[in-house]
């Protein structure tokens, strides 16, 4: 029986979804929420003289043995906090950074297949300007792209491509405001805005020349295979700049086939980052050419099997169970939800 060991966040429906699977295939699986660490859940970590180690996961439905995982499935985890009881804001600080620190060293150190890949792996994969980089390397054509915090150069920038740019944050796609979360879209700079430009001196932002769009494309690779869904973004006003922006209209999906050589480039690209899963996103251009934009480690794909029917949520647990069993003991199906 192979052991998967999901990290996600309650009511996860893509986990869900793979889940099913794992079911279907009587495969062993727990279920866990980092964010229960510390306060309802712990992580211990045990050394022998001899140098072996051991890793566990308890909490109150009971006790995991982490080295007999066959696969960890970073979906969607929450990150560990304080126990709200705890209200002196350094102590706050300081078990953030503890908890966090121990339980990525604790997932990191596991010898199994890891699924996005290590969260080592998968930070680095987030960061926008290493995507373009390593897409430039591998010969995907990229947008004219300039990250910066000079509101001077950010000026020049939309006077070289007379204010046919788009703007994108750098990093997070949403933001919590006294607990409501935001999301940030990319978006066309008017030529009022212009007037604010002085504010990029105080945090960088991404400016990118506008691509014309035949369709926009979402590549979710899984290990070598790649799924490819048009989005025909252009039919719909509210998506027309960032598809991100859902629109249900009928006939707004469906599947693309990639050429061969565009989808060997996107699998490469994934393995090069050292992951085994990527959510792409490409643009499909009135003439023809692909042109890259970004890669999210853990992109979101259910809705785009819902529409097309693809088989993402298959090759998923299909790449959870591709590890050998490597113990005898048995996981507790859903244990720690």
């Amino acid at each position: 029986m192979t052991h998967v060991l999901v990290l996600t966040c309650p009511g996860d429906v893509h986990a869900d979804a793979v889940i099913e699977r794992l079911v279907q295939r009587r495969a062993g699986y727990a279920v866990f929420d980092p964010g229960e660490f510390p306060v309802n859940a712990a992580l211990s970590v045990s050394y022998s003289r001899s140098g072996s180690i051991e890793r566990t996961l308890s909490n109150s439905a009971g006790g995991l043995d982490l080295d007999a995982v066959d696969s960890i499935w970073f979906r969607r985890p929450n990150l560990p906090g304080p126990d709200p009881e705890i209200d002196d804001p350094v102590s706050r600080e300081c078990i953030r950074d503890e908890t966090r620190t121990f339980s990525s060293y604790v997932w990191d150190s596991l010898d199994c297949l890891a699924v996005p890949g290590t969260m080592r792996a998968i930070r680095y994969a987030s960061h926008k300007p290493a995507q373009l980089a390593l897409a430039g390397v591998l010969g995907f054509a990229v947008p004219p792209t300039l990250i910066t915090s000079d509101p001077q150069a950010f000026m020049d920038f939309w006077d070289r491509h007379g204010g046919q740019i788009i703007t994108k944050p750098l990093e997070n796609p949403s933001i919590g405001v006294r607990g409501r979360m935001f999301a940030r879209y990319s978006e066309t700079p008017a030529t009022m805005d212009l007037a604010a430009a002085d504010a990029i001196r105080f945090c960088p932002v991404i400016a990118q020349a506008y691509v014309p769009k035949l369709v926009e494309l979402r590549v979710t690779v899984v290990g070598d295979r790649a799924f490819a869904v048009e989005i025909d973004s252009q039919r719909s006003n509210h998506a027309r700049r960032d598809w991100r922006k859902y629109d249900s209209t009928p006939g707004l999906y469906a599947v693309h086939s990639l050429p061969d050589d565009m989808a060997e480039r996107c699998v490469r690209l994934v393995s090069e980052f050292d992951l085994n899963y990527g959510a792409m996103d490409l643009i499909l251009t009135p003439d023809g050419d692909y042109v890259f934009l970004e890669i999210n480690p853990a992109g979101q794909w259910l809705w785009l099997e819902s529409a097309t029917g693809i088989p993402i949520a298959d090759a998923v647990a299909d790449l959870l169970l591709s590890a050998a069993d490597r113990s005898p003991q048995s996981l507790t199906n859903g244990a720690f939800r």
